[in-house]
């Protein structure tokens, strides 16, 4: 048998919190796709659920300090994208993921192909300072790719009528919203480019919701202005609205309206120059802070694998687990002291004296019923019985002999006279019919 060293047996613990480190570093951050339940939101703040598909599902926590950005109430049933890290709970062994964010599935899917795509772009370099081309200084022909319909043409044509009516404008009109406008978009910037009647192009459009702009956050779309012989300025939705067109842009306004005023020039075109060069300073450093920011996630990261309050979560998340059991066995407890108090009461109120006392009324009145039941009885039997012994007596009776038309003679003394030579002249007797007597004397 081979020998076993002190570093070869593992115990439980051990075991459990290797593992759990294993996951944690080796998976990183993960996006999820799925529907909610079993969500429970206990008084320590922390959320507790469970992600599932159709053939699948995992446990999740979420502590308070990241739930408290969550802008919206999560619901059993609801599907949500989430940003999270795998773990190990170490006192049951369960494997489980620990939510950092979490956005409404629509919101999020796109959220996320935002970033990635963001991130790809930026790897390949179509971010980069050098690449861009800069803005002629007093453009010939200004080139205007939006709806011909929408009101950012109109914001466009007004600026430029107004500072610089005698620069020509071309429109090259494209949908600018829906599953085809990143094609047409792509199409319009080269017909542009094909055309080459224009030294610097407008791609914009007004505000809207992400989706409304998402035609703008599409690869062929940043793909075809990052190859455009032309200057390009992006000028889509309000300042607030960032889209990866503005990232592949040779420069970025913040609406419609300002993209018309840097092409244009009027006697304060030195303030315009101005901004420009901040605009190009805005987008270098926007440029920057994205890789600083890439960075200083991947450090993040590796520093939250190890940051102390990952243990204080797992000791909070075990501590809730101790709570739910301790409210499990403080019910059943509850649950079965009631159960006893209410058998016992049914066991009292058996035995209780009034209880008794009822029941013996109760047979009381059954025997005094079947006492008369049966004295009822016995009188009907006996007076049945009276009754038959009365007609048999009435029929050996004297008396029905005498209503046949037969008398009875007795002497003074009562004795019935059978014979006639048992009365002598002188004797008193008395003749009895069936109604009166005859009172006679022997001569």
């Amino acid at each position: 048998m081979p020998s076993l060293t002190n570093q070869n047996i593992y115990t439980v613990s051990r075991l459990n919190a290797e593992v759990r480190l294993l996951l944690e570093n080796e998976m990183g951050v993960i996006w999820l796709i799925g529907e909610i339940s079993n969500f429970s939101a206990p008084v320590s703040g922390h959320w507790y659920l469970s992600l599932k598909d159709s053939r699948a599902q995992v446990k999740c926590a979420m502590f308070k300090g990241n739930n408290r950005l969550v802008r919206f109430k999560p619901q059993n049933g609801q599907q949500v994208l989430v940003k999270a890290r795998l773990s190990l709970y170490e006192p049951r062994g369960d494997y489980q993921i620990i939510i950092e964010s979490m956005q409404p599935e629509g919101d999020g899917r796109l959220q996320q192909e935002f970033e990635q795509l963001k991130m790809q772009l930026a790897a390949e370099g179509l971010f980069a300072q050098s690449l861009k081309k800069p803005l002629p200084e007093h453009p010939r022909c200004v080139g205007v790719i939006t709806s011909k319909t929408g009101a950012a043409l109109h914001d466009i044509l007004q600026v430029l009528k107004r500072r610089d009516p005698s620069l020509p404008i071309i429109i090259y009109p494209t949908i600018v919203q829906g599953s085809e406008a990143a094609i047409s978009i792509a199409q319009a910037i080269g017909c542009a480019n094909s055309r080459a009647e224009c030294d610097v192009l407008i791609v914009g459009r007004g505000g809207g919701s992400l989706e409304d702009l998402w035609c703008f956050n599409h690869e062929i779309v940043a793909r075809t202005i990052a190859a455009s012989e032309i200057p390009v300025i992006s000028a889509i939705g309000h300042e607030i609205d960032v889209t990866i067109a503005d990232f592949v842009a040779d420069m970025r306004a913040p609406t419609p309206s300002a993209a018309a005023e840097m092409v244009s020039r009027d006697n304060s075109h030195k303030k315009q120059t101005f901004a420009n060069y901040q605009h190009k300073l805005a987008s270098g450093m926007r440029y920057y802070l994205t890789q600083q920011y890439t960075g200083l996630k991947q450090r993040q990261h590796q520093l939250d694998k190890h940051h102390p309050i990952h243990r204080l979560q797992r000791q909070q998340q075990q501590l809730d687990e101790l709570n739910f059991r301790l409210e499990r066995a403080i019910q059943r407890r509850l649950s079965t002291a009631h159960q006893q108090v209410v058998n016992s009461y049914h066991h009292l109120q058996r035995l209780s004296p009034e209880k008794q006392l009822q029941a013996q009324k109760y047979r009381l009145n059954l025997c005094e019923r079947q006492l008369t039941a049966a004295m009822e009885r016995a009188l009907v039997t006996s007076r049945h019985r009276y009754t038959l012994l009365i007609d048999k007596l009435h029929t050996v009776s004297p008396l029905a002999t005498l209503s046949r038309g037969y008398s009875i003679t007795q002497n003074e003394q009562g004795k019935v006279i059978r014979r006639a030579d048992e009365v002598k002249t002188g004797d008193k007797l008395v003749t009895r019919l069936a109604q009166e007597a005859i009172h006679s004397t022997v001569n």
